[in-house]
């Protein structure tokens, strides 16, 4: 077991409603669900629930030193160790839910992207509108989001309800293939354009 997979589990069994996987995610997961970061340009990309960091490598593959990235994680152990290891990599101990807050702080007006690792199947329908809430509120008009959903949550009412909440607050959500080589299987979401 690596030592990244050490240290999820023992997130996991403190806390396994705020964190919701066994391990971390795959490098092919991690690349689909940053496959939306523009190739050009200095975007402002936002990763919630970075836990140890596969999405955050990805990211900071693909930005290769422009725009801004900011990486919202509610865990103090898994935030502490993501701002040793990237350091490059603007990491905030902070709820979700403040990401307008948190993007006015640091003037930045709006993110081109988000891209969540948050369990969503594991929480509340209060909390699934809360955060998606946030999240659409920092989009810019012609925003994208991608999250995941393993693929055994798809039957869980959470889980058929958060997929009716992205219909209901974007424009476009497009599913993508099922990733098998990821622990578990998961698949991706892709979002765009967030209504007002």
């Amino acid at each position: 077991m690596s030592n990244d997979t050490a240290l999820f589990l023992g997130q996991f069994l403190r806390s396994p409603a705020s964190i919701g996987a066994l391990a971390p995610s795959s490098r092919r997961l991690a690349e689909l669900v940053s496959a939306p970061i523009p190739e050009r340009g200095e975007p402002v990309v936002v990763e919630l629930g970075p836990g140890t960091g596969p999405f955050t490598a990805e990211i900071q593959r693909r930005l290769c030193g422009r725009g801004h990235h900011l990486a919202v994680e509610l865990n103090d152990s898994l935030a502490g160790l993501l701002a040793q290891r990237y350091p490059l990599v603007d990491v905030v101990r902070d709820d979700a839910a403040r990401l307008p807050e948190l993007l006015a702080e640091r003037r930045l007006n709006r993110a081109d992207v988000v891209v969540s690792g948050l369990p969503w199947a594991a929480f509340p329908d209060s909390l699934q509108r809360q955060l998606l809430g946030a999240v659409c509120t920092a989009l810019g008009p012609g925003g994208a989001f991608t999250t995941f959903s393993y693929i055994h949550a798809i039957p869980l009412n959470a889980a058929r309800r958060f997929r009716n909440l992205l219909d209901e607050r974007f424009e476009e959500v497009v599913p993508g293939r099922t990733v098998w080589r990821n622990a578990p299987p998961a698949f991706v979401f892709n979002a765009r354009r967030p209504r007002p």
